[in-house]
């Protein structure tokens, strides 16, 4: 099933550690059904150095989110909120994302 939400979208995490905060996808795992939020979920990693490009030691890092626990931020004037979305079909037959509380067209 193809995730309802996209790489640069501003998301607001439901459930868990970081519930409540905002920020933006950097990148999404199909896959896994995960995605990774900017400056959220920062996890710890010890790593190896393997010459000076990458040094040894603690580097902290955005570990991937479950797409159920985001919810898409509609950034119109009226919700401003994270709300549920909808597909639909523009004239041109392209599917877009609408928020379901205003109607607007969110991305593209």
């Amino acid at each position: 099933m193809q995730s309802r939400i996209r790489k640069n979208d501003t998301v607001v995490v439901v459930a868990g550690r970081e519930r409540g905060k905002s920020g933006k996808v950097i990148r999404v795992l199909p896959k896994e059904d995960r995605a990774v939020v900017e400056r959220l979920n920062i996890v710890k990693r010890h790593t190896k150095g393997s010459g000076p490009q990458s040094p040894q030691g603690i580097v902290e890092k955005e570990a991937p989110i479950h797409v159920s626990n985001l919810m898409l931020l509609c950034e119109s004037d009226s919700c401003n909120r994270p709300v549920r979305i909808a597909r639909r079909r523009t004239d041109e037959g392209k599917a877009v994302r609408v928020c379901k509380k205003c109607g607007r067209q969110i991305g593209e």
